[in-house]
């Protein structure tokens, strides 16, 4: 299976103009249904918090903003409540510079951007392809058959690369690839 991931940012056009026989597919928050549900701010609920046995939030990017450290700031577990996939994000510019993500709610140490990446984010969005979105994954195998484009704001596939923010969409090609990072 062939998988590729576009900005979707890119005239609609031009993604098919390089993809002319491909399937293109928004996964973003922005996607209509059910798509929208491959979005790391979508609320499927009960996935578990990494580094926090017995913690659950309601989407991928709640556990992400509730981890976040800043300057003025430490965790805010309310995040992981937040269900309308809006009102998630938490900034420099009202707290300061970022510091680290918490190892855990209640963790004692900072973990950097990458080493989050892989510890928090990774983790949780792998148990929501694995236990939340199942179907979504098989749909995508079955209509990938003449390759497939997967559209997202950033296409980063790399958890080392912290130049830029992490594609979901480059992880869910990297998934259906058997290529999910290590």
């Amino acid at each position: 299976m062939r998988v590729e991931v576009a900005s979707r940012r890119r005239k609609p056009e031009s993604v098919r103009a390089a993809y002319p026989e491909a399937t293109i597919i928004d996964v973003t928050s922005r996607a209509a249904e059910p798509w929208v549900r491959l979005s790391p701010f979508y609320p499927h609920g009960g996935i578990p918090v990494p580094l926090t046995p017995g913690a659950v939030s309601a989407s991928v990017e709640g556990i992400w903003q509730a981890l976040k450290v800043f300057e003025g700031a430490d965790v805010d577990p309310s995040k992981m409540t937040v269900t309308s996939m809006s009102g998630l994000k938490r900034t420099v510019r009202r707290y300061g510079p970022v510091r680290g993500h918490r190892a855990g709610l209640h963790g004692d140490s900072l973990l950097d951007y990458q080493a989050a990446r892989r510890q928090i984010y990774l983790p949780a969005y792998h148990w929501v392809l694995e236990h939340r979105v199942q179907d979504l994954v098989g749909r995508l195998r079955e209509v990938g058959g003449s390759g497939l484009v997967l559209l997202d704001y950033t296409t980063n596939g790399d958890p080392a690369d912290v130049s830029s923010p992490l594609s979901h969409a480059a992880l869910i090609a990297r998934y259906l690839t058997g290529r999910w990072p290590a």
